[in-house]
């Protein structure tokens, strides 16, 4: 479990949460090695704050802006990093905004495509919904297209205490996959 200067209105006792975030920050943590300026994609979150406990400095995208229509934030030359921990599912045309980031590197993860299951949908919440769930070599497809080179990446699986045919796949089966990239 994640401890921390700051307080969360996540639930990081959930366990299936507190295990992506702890796998998500030794991920980090290999590629930044000192502090750096950050745009955390998204809005602010307990992975943001976890960032900051660690010393960097952290922005986030604001509540309302549409990543698929607004660059203006990842054109700013002051990051060192951009980091997008699970966004780019949520977005139309993810090709775009990534072609548009002028920060040197890059760290991103994303749900994989399950063939057991189908692609999150909240039908209450138009922010909550996954317009992409890629397969490994399709995301390494949109970030060489999009002027990105892969240098490190990991893969992991989602364990459930649930028990069924879909929990038992999905503790094999890796669900997310998260890389570092530098600007061709």
């Amino acid at each position: 479990m994640y401890k921390g200067t700051h307080t969360y209105s996540y639930n990081l006792k959930d366990k299936a949460l507190s295990r992506r975030y702890a796998n998500t920050l030794t991920f980090v943590n290999k590629q930044l090695t000192q502090p750096v300026n950050i745009l955390d994609l998204g809005i602010d979150n307990p992975f943001s704050n976890m960032l900051r406990d660690q010393g960097h400095d952290v922005d986030n995208t604001d509540m309302n802006q549409d990543l698929d229509l607004d660059y203006s934030q990842v054109t700013n030359e002051k990051y060192d990093v951009v980091t997008a921990f699970e966004i780019f599912e949520h977005m139309v045309a993810p090709f775009n905004l990534l072609r548009e980031i002028t920060a040197p590197n890059l760290i991103a993860s994303i749900p994989l495509s399950l063939w057991f299951a189908k692609a999150y949908w909240n039908e209450k919440d138009e922010w909550d919904r996954h317009y992409h769930e890629f397969e490994p070599r399709q995301f390494d497809m949109l970030l060489n297209k999009s002027g990105w080179r892969i240098i490190d990446s990991e893969k992991w699986v989602s364990k459930s205490n649930k028990i069924g045919f879909k929990p038992l796949l999905r503790s094999f089966t890796p669900r997310y996959f998260i890389v570092s990239c530098e600007r061709i």
